[in-house]
């Protein structure tokens, strides 16, 4: 990858991962994109649409409850020319029963991605970036009861972080994607991905362990 900023985005075959990732394309980074190994042809898909705007692009499987995948992924991108700028730990499953259906598998299998794999990704982020000694952000998204359950795990996480010394890491907020909001439907891909843009941007530097 050139010299330009380098962003990784996870969960990316898809969603809001692939609207992300196109966006800090179109901002003028260079975008890693990951997913586990089922969603290959799609994330490979995503990089081609990132190359097509002129940009660098690698897809990478990762399965982020691994911790050695998380460690490889990162570590495979820090060494290209660039290091990483900006992680995105977007990848999120949800089993959408009502309460009383939900098991304790499902609440295993939500937990597993949603909290311990952010966990994963900003440890492993900001491992890399400490080590470049130049900041970065780090961004993860949030929002059915069990589900809520692991992402409010991950606001605290990412509250917490913010207020550990961290050589100029941005521990950057959540957006919140729920049909709670104000204007009672979900966030699309693209508002989420515009968003993310601003938080990765260096305008948001001043922000860190923030919930929005």
């Amino acid at each position: 990858m050139s010299l330009s900023r380098v962003a990784t985005v996870t969960g990316a075959a898809q969603g809001f991962g692939r609207a992300i990732a196109l966006r800090l394309a179109r901002d003028g980074l260079n975008v890693a994109v990951s997913d586990i190994p089922a969603q290959q042809s799609e994330l490979e898909a995503v990089a081609q649409d990132i190359k097509a705007q002129g940009r660098a692009s690698m897809a990478v499987q990762a399965d982020v409850r691994v911790e050695k995948d998380l460690n490889n992924m990162v570590e495979t991108i820090a060494d290209k020319p660039g290091g990483l700028d900006v992680m995105v730990a977007n990848a999120g499953v949800t089993v959408a029963k009502p309460f009383l259906d939900t098991t304790l598998e499902d609440l295993d299998t939500m937990s597993s991605v949603n909290f311990k794999g952010v966990f994963l990704c900003y440890k492993a982020a900001a491992r890399v970036m400490i080590a470049q000694n130049r900041g970065g952000r780090i961004i993860g998204l949030p929002e059915l009861t069990a589900y809520c359950a692991s992402k409010f795990a991950v606001r605290a996480l990412t509250q917490t972080a913010g207020e550990s010394p961290s050589q100029d890491l941005g521990w950057v907020p959540h957006c919140l994607l729920g049909a709670r909001a104000i204007l009672a439907r979900p966030g699309e891909p693209e508002e989420i991905a515009n968003a993310v843009s601003f938080l990765a941007s260096k305008e948001s530097s001043f922000i860190t362990g923030a919930v929005h």
